[in-house]
């Protein structure tokens, strides 16, 4: 249990930097639908997608084979700096042949005339794959606190200068345009538009490097080519798995562009109303992606043990995970009314991804909890099988559903594909992983706590009242309490303090 106790204090820190980071970054989101056309803001979902699909070719799985190595071999700052090394080689090549081949790049990705953002994005996911490595050496380190201020920085820094940009600058530039006219005039000003977008990205990225210096300085860099060998054999499957992976999770705001060739304004559309409403379910992603922090470092550190507390302590994360990942499904269905305000009621229509999107983001983060028996048994292959499966169902599902859909809601097409691939794919994951590294998982009741919650959700439905949605609010609200309480009953959680409790019976 003090296995589990650990982890949930190490998720508790990376939550409170990805939840918070987030959240301030999702504030941008009202910003940039007020500021630009659903058209326009659908250029930056789609180049995001494509980032995110970048990122994980840079680091080449390379982020959880040190991991793996670090607690396997008897010096772990070798390979540290091995791994700094090499992504850091790799990163700086892809940046030289990125700006060579900028144009053709621009054109395949039907971005012809926005070379210059195009470019701003390139370089920015080459820093952000080179300081993942420095980054996953604070987590190996369990120096969570500074994992998460270097983290914050980068958000707080983000949005100060997409404010300065977007709303301070065209300020300035009517009064006193000199004062700016340096940096300001060349891209085009006020016209450069969503630029300024990826400018402050790249500034804020370049910021976070410079924090790193002191996991990057001071160190004795030794490189052992025998290292990375082994460390490429066991890191190669992830790549696929990561692109894979990274790749179904975009699919639907990737391919819209492509599937309606000839109506390019409609879907930049789409992609822009689909990518603001996921921008809601992301409050599931940000719980997977802060558990995912804390679970890498922990399942490796655990299969150091011995004796069968460590299979008790992944279960019983299996089971944690679900029953706060549907708290979270609740919370968020439960008051969309009001978190629906984030975004633009022009973006409205969209809104109906959410649920969808919410319980998909839910089934990959089980998915990824049952990875932990191909990564403990060096049968990463496994991971990459499972990836090639998801992306072709997202593949051929997205290409079926977008299109029967079609114009204007084609983007729920993308949502459901979603759902169906990663519900396969943890499925196939469990039953697999039954066979190779078999856990007691607790099924039943996992599966007992997720008919409780749908059961909560079509009650909550039942009880909207437009006219008195106070009342509304109240009853979702004594729902929610009604699930907290039932976990923690069957689960022997308390959920009152123990001087809470005695003031109580007095």
């Amino acid at each position: 249990m003090s296995g589990i106790k650990s982890l949930a204090k190490d998720t508790a820190v990376y939550g409170l930097s990805s939840i918070v980071g987030r959240f301030l970054n999702w504030c941008l989101v009202p910003l940039y639908v007020y500021i630009f056309p659903s058209a326009e803001y659908g250029v930056v979902s789609y180049l995001y997608s494509f980032t995110a699909v970048a990122l994980v070719i840079l680091n080449y799985g390379m982020e959880t084979g040190f991991f793996r190595y670090a607690n396997k071999e008897s010096d772990p700052e070798r390979v540290y700096t091995t791994t700094l090394l090499t992504v850091g080689s790799t990163s700086l090549l892809f940046i030289i042949l990125f700006s060579l081949l900028l144009h053709p790049v621009a054109t395949a990705l039907l971005l012809p005339d926005n070379s210059l953002y195009v470019w701003l994005l390139g370089v920015t996911v080459a820093v952000d794959a080179f300081s993942n490595i420095p980054f996953a050496y604070l987590r190996f380190r369990n120096k969570a606190f500074r994992f998460a201020g270097i983290k914050l920085l980068n958000v707080f820094v983000n949005i100060a200068l997409n404010l300065f940009f977007l709303l301070l600058c065209p300020k300035i530039w009517q009064s006193a345009p000199e004062a700016i006219a340096w940096f300001y005039e060349a891209p085009g000003g006020e016209a450069f538009g969503i630029g300024w977008i990826f400018v402050a990205n790249l500034l804020s990225t370049l910021i976070v490097l410079l924090c790193l210096l002191p996991q990057l300085t001071g160190r004795r860099y030794a490189f052992s080519g025998t290292l990375l060998k082994r460390m490429l054999g066991y890191s190669w499957p992830l790549l696929i798995l990561g692109v894979a992976g990274i790749l179904s999770q975009n699919m639907g705001q990737i391919l819209i562009p492509y599937i309606f060739q000839g109506h390019e304004e409609e879907a930049r559309s789409m992609v822009g109303i689909y990518g603001a409403n996921i921008k809601i379910a992301i409050v599931m992603v940000m719980f997977t992606q802060a558990f995912r922090y804390a679970y890498e470092p922990f399942i490796f550190s655990q299969a150091r043990a011995e004796g069968e507390d460590k299979s008790r302590a992944y279960c019983d994360a299996m089971k944690y995970f679900v029953i706060f990942g549907l708290l979270i499904f609740l919370g968020v269905m439960y008051f969309l009314p009001v978190l629906r305000y984030f975004i633009s009621p022009s973006y409205w229509s969209g809104l109906q991804v959410v649920p969808v999107m919410m319980a998909a983001e839910l089934f990959f983060g089980v998915f990824f909890n049952l990875s932990l028996w191909y990564k403990l048994t060096d049968r990463t292959q496994w991971g990459m099988y499972f990836s090639l499966l998801c992306f072709a169902l997202m593949l051929g599902l997205n290409f079926w559903l977008v299109r029967a859909i079609g114009i204007p809601d084609g983007y729920m097409g993308a949502a459901w594909a979603a759902f169906i691939s990663y519900f396969t794919v943890m499925v196939v994951s469990y039953f697999v992983g039954r066979h190779y590294y078999p856990l007691p998982y607790q099924v039943g009741r996992i599966g007992g706590y997720v008919l409780f919650a749908a059961a909560l959700y079509w009650a909550g439905n039942l009880v909207e009242w437009p006219d008195r949605m106070w009342l509304t609010y109240i009853l979702r609200a004594i729902m929610l309490a009604v699930y907290v309480g039932a976990v923690g009953c069957l689960e022997n959680v308390p959920l009152l303090s123990p001087a809470l409790r005695r003031l109580l019976r007095r």
